[in-house]
């Protein structure tokens, strides 16, 4: 009996290892984005105008510090992805998740980046979440 599973080497196997490295690619962008979005707030740029009052209303530099520690978080599991590790399918569910809450909080900061990086996060979720399988 082989150790072989039986799509080993198919087109499914391919399409599973391209669809999880997708999420891979697109959880390591996030973070890097949020790495400059985080140290531009840190830094006080002035990229960042508050417009309207909303009820979860921190500081700037809060949501900066916030937003580097997500972002080496999605980096680190990116690599995780990319390297094929169990825990990072997880991991990445967990951390878009995650961003996904953070970057509605921070709407009120920069509206447009946070709803396109609120739709990375989903395209990562289903990316590592709709595979049953990638090969290992």
């Amino acid at each position: 009996m082989s150790d072989r599973r039986p799509y080993e080497g198919s087109a499914k196997q391919a399409w599973t290892w391209g669809i999880v490295g997708f999420g891979a690619v697109m959880l390591l962008s996030i973070g890097v984005v949020q790495l400059i979005q985080g140290f531009s707030a840190i830094a006080e740029d002035k990229v960042f105008v508050v417009g309207a009052e909303y009820a979860f209303a921190f500081d700037l530099t809060t949501w900066g510090w916030i937003q580097v520690v997500l972002g080496v978080l999605a980096l680190a599991v990116g690599a995780g992805l990319l390297g094929s590790r169990n825990w990072a399918r997880i991991g990445a569910v967990i951390i878009a998740s995650i961003g996904i809450v953070a970057q509605f909080a921070f709407m009120p900061y920069y509206p447009l980046w946070s709803i396109v990086l609120i739709a990375f996060n989903v395209a990562v979720i289903w990316a590592v979440s709709t595979q049953s399988d990638h090969g290992e």
